[in-house]
């Protein structure tokens, strides 16, 4: 039995064959010099038959080579657009908060209970010299707070004036300050603004020694406010010679001690006899602390 593709491929080619000898007659091109031959006419029949015959194969070719460059050009754009998107991380959900939360708050500093404390850093702030977000953590606040209520007056004293100063730096207007509503985890209040540090990837502000320590081991950046004012103090030379006042004695024999303006202590080598009065004195050396500068120097 002739199946039904056969029969369209003899229908198909008894067409153009047809079509193929009406060309072949109709003498084109017009008004041709010569007649067509015979032979001519065959051969075109022949042709457009042949081309009726295989119409299916040649759509069928054509059709797959179609399909082909249109599935190439759909992969090739949709590997362009999965190439810009950043695989996800299942676990993830924390370090996205915490990105968002440090694009809201441009370079974040914490601040410890110490620097507020201090004070100098709001001078600091006061200056512009210090730009960006200022976070306190709860811990830092209730710190504060339990020192303003102490019974020891000088301890009491100091707490106050943190909280006065933290009400002075939220009036600044070239900083912000932000208070979170829940501590970061940590075991203490140390480790807990050194967690959000590395966080955030913000910076601590403190002027405690200890805190100072463990975050620079664990890779958290320190602005410390006594290395700043250190770095900022007027320089002394051994040799130079100051004048200073010798307001009491000094821990060894013979000691006596002295302030330059910025609160730097001098101590006064044989400068004992000298306490109650001014005198002028040679720079001898210099030793250079964590805490501050100490100057050592003896009476000229």
């Amino acid at each position: 039995m002739i199946s039904l593709r056969i029969v369209t491929r003899i229908i198909l080619a008894i067409i153009f064959a047809a079509f193929g000898n009406f060309v072949a007659h109709s003498n084109i091109p017009p008004n041709a010099p010569f007649p067509v031959p015979v032979y001519t006419i065959i051969i075109v029949t022949i042709i457009f038959g042949a081309i009726g015959g295989f119409l299916p194969d040649l759509v069928s070719i054509f059709a797959r080579i179609g399909i082909t460059r249109l599935a190439e050009a759909i992969t090739s754009k949709v590997i362009d657009q999965l190439s810009q998107v950043r695989p996800t991380n299942p676990f993830g959900a924390t370090a996205r908060k915490i990105k968002k939360q440090a694009l809201k708050n441009p370079n974040p500093l914490i601040v410890d209970t110490s620097a507020l404390i201090d004070g100098r850093f709001a001078d600091v702030c006061e200056t512009g010299f210090i730009f960006g977000t200022l976070i306190i953590i709860p811990s830092v606040l209730g710190e504060l707070q339990h020192i303003a209520d102490l019974a020891d007056d000088l301890k009491r004293k100091r707490g106050r004036r943190g909280l006065e100063i933290l009400g002075a730096l939220k009036k600044n207007k070239l900083v912000s300050v932000k208070i979170l509503k829940d501590d970061p985890a940590g075991k203490d209040v140390d480790d807990r603004l050194v967690q959000l540090a590395k966080s955030v990837d913000g910076r601590i502000v403190t002027t405690d020694f200890n805190l100072n320590r463990v975050a620079k081991v664990k890779g958290v950046t320190v602005l410390n406010v006594n290395e700043l004012a250190n770095a900022i103090k007027t320089p002394l030379l051994p040799g130079e010679q100051i004048e200073v006042e010798v307001v009491h004695k000094g821990k060894e024999k013979n000691q006596g001690v002295a302030y330059l303006p910025d609160g730097t202590m001098i101590v006064v080598e044989e400068g004992e006899s000298f306490v109650g009065r001014k005198v002028t004195v040679e720079v001898s050396r210099i030793l250079q602390t964590v805490a501050g500068r100490m100057i050592f120097v003896r009476p000229k």
